[in-house]
């Protein structure tokens, strides 16, 4: 698969003043590459020291850096990061920065598969009108959005925006009450939710639905079923990275399989071991999904070999 993820470069920055390198766009390609995927990330940094460093990392993460321009007098974008007791975080992100100013050719040199993007990188009238004709002049297997909405840096008009793009969307347990209050005018149960969505934005085929410990839902328009996943139980250290993580997986699995269960199942688990570290890219992830991907072979051989000897 060939992706294009679209929007924030951010330096995750921690009370104990520890940076590391963030941004859902930057997550999701990061995890997509982990999977096979051929990834690009469209985004922006300042001509500053994180963002030079953002550069080298981005490159080691085997990601595409060619879409990725330098704002003049802008800074690289940063967050400000705590952690409650359960490792819930809560983000200060700044304003007026290197991402929000995102420079591309409308017509792209390369056919790519997917393109994917959330409503943080369109709080901007710059970004927006990028995004929108980058959508008008190529065509897109497959548009994924995850909301991934931050306060206050969402608007009815990006919710739309997106919603009315993508076939493949991502939403939070957390942030149904808010999308359909802002929708419906009316706070939906998630069964109500799913069905107001799908009924409003049929173009969408899949419908993603991530209800942390709670496990996750998948919608598939085309057949009408829902598919459940459990979450994994682990200890849960942070949950930064764990949507882009699940997101990624999911999209890049489904692209290759067309099998929602399996792609949920493994999905529910490289998230499980994400926010089982701190950072939204653990170190180890890279080797824990290849050896994810070993197992799930070497298993569904040893089935194969079952099912042919009875």
């Amino acid at each position: 698969m060939k992706l294009l993820s679209f929007g924030e470069i951010i330096w995750d920055v921690y009370s104990e003043n520890k940076q590391t390198l963030g941004g859902a766009p930057l997550n999701f390609a990061a995890y997509a590459a982990m999977l096979g995927s051929t990834a690009w990330l469209v985004s922006s940094v300042g001509a500053d020291e994180l963002g030079k460093k953002a550069l080298e990392q981005i490159k080691e993460l085997g990601l595409k850096t060619e879409y990725i321009s330098i704002a003049d007098g802008k800074a690289t974008g940063q967050c400000r990061i705590t952690l409650d007791q359960n490792g819930v975080p809560s983000y200060n992100i700044l304003k007026d920065v290197a991402y929000d100013c995102i420079l591309l050719p409308n017509k792209l040199p390369v056919a790519f598969d997917t393109i994917a993007f959330g409503t943080l990188a369109l709080r901007e009238e710059h970004n927006r009108q990028k995004l929108k004709s980058i959508l008008a002049s190529n065509v897109f297997s497959e548009i994924y959005t995850d909301l991934n909405i931050r306060s206050p840096f969402y608007s009815k008009e990006s919710i739309v925006f997106c919603l009315s793009n993508a076939t493949i969307v991502k939403i939070s347990d957390e942030e149904l009450p808010l999308i359909t209050q802002t929708l419906f005018h009316s706070i939906l149960d998630l069964q109500e939710a799913v069905a107001f969505i799908a009924e409003k934005y049929p173009q969408i085929k899949l419908l993603l639905i991530t209800c942390g410990e709670k496990g996750s839902f998948c919608y598939d328009r085309l057949s009408g079923q829902t598919h459940y996943c459990p979450a994994e139980p682990v200890p849960v250290v942070s949950t930064v990275g764990a949507g882009d993580s699940f997101g990624a997986s999911f999209l890049t699995l489904y692209n290759k399989t067309k099998d929602i269960p399996y792609a949920l199942r493994l999905s529910a688990k490289i998230s499980a071991f994400v926010v089982s570290h701190k950072g939204a890219i653990p170190s180890t992830a890279k080797e824990f999904i290849n050896k994810l991907l070993s197992d799930e072979k070497k298993q569904g051989l040893a089935n194969y070999e079952k099912i042919k000897n009875i």
